[in-house]
């Protein structure tokens, strides 16, 4: 039997990176009014189907064995916040021209290590593809993909591309793409709105003072 979405606020890819979309889970990071959006390991499945890591199949089978082993699935919830936060340290520090900490490199790698002991190369049709091997009965099997995306853009040249929001209370990362290279905002029609409406209102305010 499939299992509903109950997903009341709908994901944002805007990161341009699988594992910075992932770090952008967590909402209004620089207030005190923070918004996760894992806040049950269901919400960790349906966000991985959004982002393209879950097939829909993949996704009710996850549930399904969550819902068999609930401690189990608590636990990965909790793995993938303590991941999501130490890749988010890292990136915000590059992003700043600041030196990530070693302890947040070390929770990298080990999920990164897991992950690629699970890699297998495989061959479909006249080409061969990475899989994972016994991703099936694994929960935490969304994490690796993740960790994998991580320590590819680290040792990537699109790293020097990485920006961080330059709405004060918003944190979100993105790799700036754009032709120009002169994105400053994760989204206009969100953080650079507020910022064009928040000019306007200055302009306004200075005419009328």
């Amino acid at each position: 039997m499939n299992e509903a979405k109950d997903q009341v606020e709908p994901f944002n890819f805007v990161g341009n990176r699988l594992c910075i979309d992932f770090c952008n889970t967590l909402h209004d990071r620089n207030t005190s009014m923070q918004r996760d959006h894992f806040g049950a390991y269901s919400d960790l499945v349906w966000w991985s189907e959004a982002a393209g890591i879950l097939l829909p199949e993949e996704t009710q089978h996850l549930l399904e064995e969550a819902k068999r082993h609930p401690a189990e699935a608590k636990l990965i919830l909790q793995r993938a916040v303590v991941l999501r936060e130490a890749i988010y340290r890292i990136f915000s520090a590059i992003a700043r021209e600041d030196a990530p900490e070693a302890e947040d490199l070390q929770i990298l790698n080990t999920v990164y290590a897991e992950a690629m002991s699970r890699a297998c190369v495989v061959q479909k049709g006249s080409s061969f593809v990475w899989e994972w091997s016994g991703k099936e009965m694994a929960l935490d099997r969304i994490l690796w993909d993740i960790a994998r995306s991580a320590a590819e853009l680290l040792v990537s040249e699109e790293l020097a591309l990485l920006h961080e929001c330059a709405a004060e209370d918003c944190g979100w990362l993105f790799l700036d793409t754009s032709k120009n290279h002169t994105r400053r905002w994760c989204d206009m029609k969100n953080c650079g709105n507020r910022a064009k409406v928040g000019r306007h209102y200055e302009r306004t305010r200075r005419k009328q003072s």
